[in-house]
């Protein structure tokens, strides 16, 4: 190989130990001090630093400085081995003998590998170059890793729509078209409706050290599906055996019939219960139930009653609550108005013309769009964003606007947390119980059947509450995580947010006091800003 790099040697003379440096060829690089300084604190010489340091900055041509006026004993041809911090390559040094000094043996260079503690790749080509032709002062790659083969995670594709976020059709004058919901997926029997492409596992490569490089870790996945679904035999297609309508809920296919019911759920029908979809042609009357496991579309309108659906819930008309009435899907939920009821979409958005007095959460956006697009009083909560025409009312009603958390996550928090203090309470008690049963028995004292059988029932009971307030500590933990990982969200009012109103963006508080139009609030270094909208 020839010599490119600038390098340097050591010539020991009768005047002294002098340091030989040699100038680049052309598009070569100069030799740095770092390796100068190194290579001679390793053989103990002394030197001036400074003298060396402008030495190499004019190193146009062959330069001497001489070290010491001592003659040093004469050092031979050596080599240094570096491996890279991930130990995926290692390089060499080769370092000129001295006047008078020994080459340096293949052998020798393979014992210099081995004790730098590399153990594959070794570059036998270069190596057996390196034996026969010198290139001093220069990183010469000597080893290098093999690299791990990736693997690739599992994937399934879908045939039909899986976006929960298509929203209804607005007219120009601010009207929904809630006739034309293109937001429940036909589907007929024998359609293919999913297919897996299995994950392939990657394979470990091997560091110059010998060690094995794992490859990223690849994830698995499964078809989940419900009834009236069946897969092909080896696992990885979906196909419906019915005719009818195709949704995924959290991760799982559903295919479902349609009930329909002509007129009203009242006492004629009492509560409705479907594996599939439901269809409801009047008026939900006060009391009554429907629930089904994948949408639910009501005509007239929901009085005081519960309506549960696993996909989305519709209503044409809307809700008048009375304080009792409810709306809980796992999908969107879409009502010409809410009125005095709790609303829940656990896995999509809620939106309507107008929301009163209700309690409205929802996992990704509330909208209130339409002609009035107005939120009135209750609590309207989701992790994404709340928009409105208006928000509160003149009057002051007390009106709060929560975004940037899962409500689903704030509300296990909650019952968690009281369940917590419910099992500490639990657990003074029945402590209390066993000092005193004990002192009892400590004293001599006799006690009947009842309480020794008292004593042991409550000394299980502790120890089963300590496992439980163990696990709830443990998901308080994983909820708070999550919590802490949720994205701030936004809060857009297009005409008036009335005083009255508790904006409340990731923990970030605001209360509107005076009149805002057109505002846009959004979290900021962790307050609520106001920008125009």
């Amino acid at each position: 190989m020839a010599q490119v790099n600038g390098y340097f040697q050591i010539s020991i003379r009768d005047s002294g130990t002098w340091l030989v440096l040699y100038p680049p060829d052309e598009g070569g690089t100069p030799v740095r001090f770092t390796m100068v300084d190194a290579y001679l604190t390793k053989w103990h010489i002394d030197y001036d630093k400074k003298q060396l340091s402008e030495a190499l900055l004019k190193t146009t041509k062959k330069e001497e400085i001489r070290l010491t006026m001592e003659k040093i004993y004469p050092i031979n041809e050596s080599s240094s081995v570096t491996v890279s911090p991930d130990r995926l390559s290692a390089e060499i040094i080769l370092y000129p003998p001295s006047d008078g000094g020994g080459m340096i043996t293949k052998e020798k260079l393979v014992a210099d590998l081995v004790y730098a503690g590399i153990k594959y790749g070794v570059d036998q080509e270069m190596l057996e170059k390196l034996d026969k032709e010198r290139e001093y002062c220069t990183p010469i790659e000597i080893a290098r890793a093999t690299l791990p083969l990736e693997g690739t995670s599992a994937k399934i594709t879908y045939f039909f729509n899986t976006d929960l976020t298509m929203k209804p059709k607005t007219f120009e004058d601010g009207s929904v078209d809630f006739h034309k919901l293109d937001t429940i997926c036909p589907v007929r029997a024998g359609d293919l409706l999913a297919e897996l492409t299995p994950a392939v596992q990657g394979r470990p490569g091997i560091d110059v050290c010998g060690k094995p490089i794992k490859p990223a870790k690849v994830n698995n996945m499964v078809l989940h599906h419900a009834n009236r679904i069946h897969l092909s035999e080896d696992g990885l297609k979906m196909y419906s055996e019915v005719s009818g309508h195709v949704s995924l809920v959290d991760g799982k296919v559903f295919v479902s019939d349609t009930y329909e019911v002509a007129g009203d759920v009242d006492s004629s029908t009492g509560d409705i219960a479907c594996e599939g979809n439901v269809e409801v042609r009047g008026n939900v009357r006060t009391g009554y139930r429907v629930e089904a496991k994948g949408d639910i579309i009501i005509h007239g309108v929901v009085e005081g009653a519960e309506i549960i659906a696993g996909g989305q819930i519709v209503l044409i008309r809307g809700i008048q609550g009375m304080s009792r009435g409810k709306l809980i899907a796992g999908g969107n939920i879409i009502s010409k108005f809410i009125e005095s009821a709790e609303v829940i979409s656990r896995y999509g958005y809620v939106q309507s013309e107008a929301i009163m007095h209700s309690q409205v959460s929802a996992k990704t956006d509330v909208i209130a769009h339409g002609k009035k697009g107005f939120i009135t009083g209750g609590s309207t909560r989701c992790s994404q964003l709340i928009e409105a025409k208006t928000v509160g009312s003149n009057m002051g009603t007390t009106t709060l606007l929560e975004v940037g958390v899962d409500p689903a996550i704030t509300e296990e928090y909650r019952k968690l947390e009281k369940q917590f203090a419910e099992l500490k309470t639990e657990k003074e008690r029945a402590g209390q119980t066993i000092v005193m049963l004990a002192k009892k028995l400590k004293q001599g004292e006799q006690l009947p059947v009842d309480k020794l059988l008292l004593l042991k029932q409550s000394q299980k009971r502790v120890e089963k509450i300590d496992a439980e307030t163990e696990e709830i500590t443990k998901r308080l933990d994983e909820l708070m995580d999550d919590i802490g990982m949720e994205s701030n969200g936004v809060i857009k009012v297009s005409q008036t947010a009335y005083s009255g109103c508790k904006i409340t963006i990731s923990g970030a508080v605001y209360y509107v006091k005076t009149e805002l139009a057109r505002a846009r609030f959004v979290k900021d270094r962790g307050e609520i800003r106001i920008e125009a909208y």
